[in-house]
């Protein structure tokens, strides 16, 4: 069993409130639990309008298989001008 986890720090400039943010969040982990085989869960920042803190994990029989959603994650972070992508860490266990 490999795990994959991809833990990311966005930044969201139009953001005016807590409910603005969490509307991008909720929107960005539906469209990613939709389209790839993770689970995302918001680790930090929980209480900034403008900044959020994302993991997404997946686990897999084989390392190629996590590599890939680890691709797939990092160029889907990549694909929505509502943020900014500040930092990208990714681990395989």
């Amino acid at each position: 069993m490999i795990i994959g986890i991809v833990k990311t720090t966005l930044a969201i400039p139009d953001s005016r409130s807590l409910k603005d943010k969490r509307s991008v969040l909720r929107s960005l982990k539906d469209r990613a639990v939709g389209r790839m085989n993770v689970s995302v869960a918001e680790v930090g920042h929980q209480d900034a309008w403008k900044t959020a803190e994302l993991a997404f994990v997946t686990v897999a029989a084989e390392s190629e298989t996590v590599q890939k959603r680890i691709s797939e994650i990092s160029d889907f972070l990549h694909s929505d001008p509502r943020y900014h992508l500040v930092t990208i860490e990714t681990e395989m266990l």
